[in-house]
């Protein structure tokens, strides 16, 4: 996802300029783009296909990949006369890409959410989402309606992020109260799974991690009379064999007031190392009164959220074993951030990679109206966006109170962040992971690693999707070591995010291959599955589908299935 460029300066009071170790670097921008492809058919309804079908292999998928390919996303996007205004609101559809010996098979469904049977029922959208409001029943009388305005709304279960796993079930989740658990062989929806009944908490993300025993970490809160909270959950391990969703064991690890308990901030993900979580605290703020006057005035909700450019971004550190918070108060100047791409620690500090930008009112801006403009209606959409761009992030863990203030804490001789005690705390200044070269492909986002064996570990590569477009339209290798890119573009072709599936023998970080579902807007019926040699970034092969498939959001790769 892209983010609108603001360049920000730091505050004066906390962040003298007169010193160089306070360095804040803008972010920069690609180049203006003019007479972008219309990508309307990429955010349009499209048909299930819940029986598999066949593909057509051209060149050669490996004969050990063995497994299926998941995905999520918006995939219906109308109920008879109403329309969905936002993208994050179409209905979730899933899918599954089977291999096994060098061929795919095929196969989509709708997630029978509340929210999807309803509307079905109704023809017409009876439950609120993120972008769109639901009109009230006009069958009422004008008294019934009106009154309605004031009744809180009906929580959604549309569960269109992404696919996770808690003790070894699979799930689809999203930013809400609610999961769904998930066969991942049929695509049959099962159980509701609402979180508060295990632990009290009102969301938790999409976006978990996982250690090397098999428990599941997340983030979620709760808002009650004591305040706003931000709370680091942990699910223990499972064998996945549960009859019923299973979510027993949950706890609460740690608690974190939120910064203003009246304006807690938008969060979408989280880092975690060997030994810690991060929490970021970002000045993306929801505005819980704005909720409800929106509501009454029957206005769409994604317009409670608002970007303060003027407040601190607040990294909370927190003992993954312990659930023990570090007093130290680490801090940067504003940015937004939704996707982390791998955490580590080494002698002494802890190493944060992560798609950064410095706007965040980009969430509201992917309306459906914005994604299906043309000429130079879309161009101006796209160049009003940020570039996102990975930084990384240094943070010191051990500091003594002795330790003066005013000078660079970090003595790491692989980068050039920052990390500069004040009376206050520590301020951190990022440095850039890439060359120049980059903001050609519009910077990145949907960043992934070979999580099995490198996630919370020093690592070297990472894959993710380049942002020439409003949507994805190139897929990114970028190697560390150099800030080297390798890059698999063609013209009209939107790939998904990469997901890396390491090799059965694998010797080097890189050997294996990267998936991604590839669609384009010039042909009906003409998208297909794509596999990469992970090392050399050539392709191998590809599955073509005689289906439709739209712009979806996140997937794994499921090895045993």
């Amino acid at each position: 996802m892209l983010l609108r460029l603001r360049i920000l300066t730091a505050k004066a009071m906390s962040k003298p300029t007169q010193n160089s170790v306070y360095k804040v670097s803008a972010n920069k921008k690609r180049p203006s783009a003019s007479g972008l492809e219309f990508i309307g058919p990429l955010v349009c309804s499209v048909e299930e296909t819940p029986d598999p079908i066949s593909t057509v292999i051209k060149g050669e998928i490996p004969s050990w990949i063995t497994g299926s390919f998941l995905r999520n996303g918006p995939g219906r996007f109308e109920f008879g006369e109403s329309k969905f205004n936002h993208w994050f609101d179409g209905m979730a559809l899933m899918h599954r890409f089977h291999i096994k010996d060098g061929q795919a098979t095929y196969s989509s469904c709708f997630l029978r959410s509340d929210s999807y049977v309803q509307n079905a029922e109704k023809n017409r959208i009876v439950v609120s989402e993120f972008g769109t409001l639901a009109t009230p029943d006009p069958c009422k009388n004008i008294f019934a309606r009106f009154f309605s305005r004031f009744q809180i709304p009906k929580a959604t279960d549309n569960a269109g992020v992404s696919f996770v796993k808690y003790k070894g079930d699979f799930y689809v989740s999203t930013e809400i109260n609610f999961m769904r658990r998930i066969d991942p062989v049929s695509l049959e929806t099962k159980e509701k799974v609402d979180w508060s009944e295990y632990i009290a908490i009102n969301a938790a993300t999409a976006h978990p991690h996982y250690d090397r025993d098999g428990a599941t970490y997340n983030l979620g809160n709760s808002y009650g009379r004591n305040g706003f909270f931000y709370h680091i959950l942990r699910v223990p391990p499972g064998n996945g064999k549960n009859d019923v969703a299973d979510l027993s064991g949950a706890e609460i690890l740690c608690s974190i007031p939120a910064s203003d308990p009246r304006k807690p901030s938008y969060y979408h993900s989280f880092v975690m190392s060997e030994n810690y979580i991060v929490f970021i605290e970002q000045p993306i703020k929801l505005d819980p009164l704005k909720f409800m006057l929106y509501r009454v005035a029957g206005k769409s909700f994604h317009k409670v959220m608002s970007w303060n450019p003027e407040l601190e971004t607040i990294f909370h550190v927190a003992d993954r074993h312990t659930g023990q918070l570090i007093k130290t108060k680490y801090y940067s100047s504003a940015m937004f951030t939704l996707h982390q791409i791998n955490a580590y620690e080494d002698n002494g500090y802890l190493i944060m990679d992560m798609c950064c930008g410095d706007d965040g009112t980009v969430i509201g801006d992917f309306t459906m109206e914005n994604l299906q403009a043309s000429g130079e209606e879309l161009d101006k959409f796209f160049n009003s966006l940020c570039t996102n761009l990975p930084r990384r992030y240094v943070l010191p863990l051990d500091i003594m109170e002795d330790e003066p203030n005013d000078h660079n804490l970090i003595n790491l001789p692989y980068t050039t962040a920052t990390a500069v005690k004040t009376v206050t705390g520590v301020f951190l200044s990022h440095e850039d992971l890439y060359n120049d070269d980059l903001l050609q492909y519009g910077g990145l986002e949907f960043p992934q690693i070979n999580y099995t064996y490198y996630n919370a570990r020093p690592y070297r590569y990472f894959y993710a999707c380049g942002f020439g477009h409003v949507f994805g339209d190139s897929l990114l290798k970028m190697d560390l070591e150099g800030k080297k890119l390798k890059v698999w573009r063609h013209a009209g072709l939107f790939p998904s995010e990469p997901v890396f599936v390491p090799a059965p023998d694998a010797k080097d970080e890189d050997d294996g291959v990267v998936m991604s579902v590839v669609i384009t807007p010039r042909e009906k019926k003409s998208s297909f599955l794509l596999v990469l040699d992970a090392k050399t970034f050539t392709e191998l092969g590809r599955a073509e589908v005689p289906v439709d498939i739209p712009y979806g959001t996140h997937g794994l790769f499921n090895e045993m299935s």
